[in-house]
């Protein structure tokens, strides 16, 4: 990696059946944003995250009341200034922000709820530091001068004074993050944090970065596969992570694309994610709407968005039996949109699952349906779309096609470890985004 990570943080699963002040800097308001830069500037996005409503129970669905929420993430790319994004897209009430703050964390210490007292950033809204994010709307910061490295660790906290009722959050965070009583956002250190919820970031969706010539965004539409189930907690080894890092390490004498992983676990083309499935799956919230549903929040309204890879079906075919036609319409469709509004479209192949479940879950007709995508994905449809990424056969054992290959199977026989996670990675070629 060209800027090293400080620390790394964790998570699994959202359902949570739960119910000494360093000084701050405020941030500046709206500037010009050429002068002292050596040319035009303009906002990029380097870290985003698809967003759902709160499940049925636990805390996503009751929220948070006079609590603070600290959440770690990791940039793509660098640049001058910061701003922030809330969400309470999928919200019922309009949610009071009392305080937020953005850091760096504290490299000396072992506890990843602590940051560096030195670096801490009050985040304001429209010059104030309180705010209300209106039911179904997003909350954009104040531009923050707070320079930001490559694939760095930032730690955004948000407190909450007022009960928020079902929260809007990313299921699947790969962090360990933070939850505690009062408002906590300038806490150096994290005792006063109590929870430690595996998962989830709550409200936050998205940060931009201001930088000379930015190239924009690649946007990965993906599931749990692109979510990094199977890959090490607190590692950022998912695989679009590890694709940011390639484009970077390839051509540092450049700018590179922002690389924004809008992928939820258990998502599908075709179908809700409260919709059940085979092998007694019952469905979630957070497995979040249809992917053509999502294109309109999660992809089309990025900032600088100019690539979109598309990885989706494999939940269709496992959960839904759905057939290889009605694959194969809805990614045409997402194609089409794409590039209606001048995005490159890539699409990848749908991996083997073999192994995966108990009965019902893998069949031998659901393979079928498989293959017949992914012909169709490397025949007709590679003159559809800007390019295909053949994931299948990267992961996939040739001594048994339907199954991973067990150098990238991290254990499950459906999401690819590090190892896999890489693979896939390095099997785009750069030249396919704009390069």
């Amino acid at each position: 990696m060209p800027t090293p990570k400080r620390w790394h943080v964790i998570a699994s699963a959202a359902t949570l059946l739960i119910a000494g002040t360093p000084a701050v800097t405020a941030s500046a308001g709206p500037a010009d944003t050429d002068s002292a830069r050596g040319g035009r500037a303009e906002w990029a996005a380097s870290w985003a995250a698809a967003v759902t409503r709160g499940n049925t129970v636990g805390l996503t669905n009751t929220g948070l009341n006079n609590q603070s929420i600290r959440m770690t993430v990791q940039t793509t790319v660098g640049g001058d200034r910061l701003r922030v994004r809330l969400t309470n897209l999928y919200g019922e009430q309009a949610v009071k922000v009392g305080h937020a703050t953005v850091a760096r964390p504290d490299a000396a210490t072992a506890d990843r709820s602590d940051i560096d007292p030195a670096s801490v950033r009050e985040l304001t809204f429209s010059g104030v530091a309180s705010a209300t994010i209106n039911k179904g709307a997003e909350l954009l910061s104040d531009p923050l001068d707070f320079p930001v490295e490559e694939q760095e660790d930032l730690v955004v906290t948000v407190y909450f004074p007022v009960l928020t009722g079902p929260v809007t959050f990313h299921g699947q965070s790969r962090v360990t993050n933070f939850i505690g009583a009062t408002d906590l956002t300038t806490a150096a250190g994290g005792a006063g944090f109590t929870i430690k919820p595996n998962c989830c970031w709550m409200f936050l969706s998205g940060i931009d970065v201001e930088r000379r010539m930015s190239p924009g965004a690649v946007v990965v539409l993906g599931d749990s596969i692109g979510d990094g189930n199977g890959s090490t907690v607190n590692e950022d080894r998912r695989w679009p992570d590890l694709l940011a890092a390639r484009l970077i390490d390839a051509r540092p004498e450049v700018r590179t694309p922002g690389v924004l992983n809008l992928s939820l676990s258990g998502n599908r083309l075709n179908h809700e994610g409260t919709e059940p499935g085979a092998g007694d799956f019952p469905g979630y919230y957070e497995l979040g709407p249809n992917a053509l549903a999502r294109l309109n929040e999660d992809v089309f309204p990025q900032t600088g968005v100019r690539t979109l890879i598309t990885h989706l079906g494999i939940n269709d075919i496992w959960m839904n039996g759905d057939s290889a036609e009605r694959i194969i319409a809805t990614l045409r469709q997402i194609n089409q949109q794409a590039k209606e509004r001048g995005l490159t479209s890539l699409v990848g192949t749908i991996t083997p699952y073999e192994g995966n479940g108990g009965p019902g879950v893998w069949t031998e007709e659901k393979e079928a349906t498989r293959q017949a995508v992914n012909s169709w994905l490397r025949g007709a449809g590679a003159a559809e779309f800007d390019g295909v990424l053949d994931f299948d056969a990267v992961l996939r054992d040739p001594a048994h096609p339907s199954r991973l290959l067990p150098a990238y199977d991290a254990g499950d026989h459906i999401h690819p470890n590090d190892s896999g996670a890489q693979a896939m990675a390095d099997a785009v070629p750069l030249p396919l985004l704009s390069l």
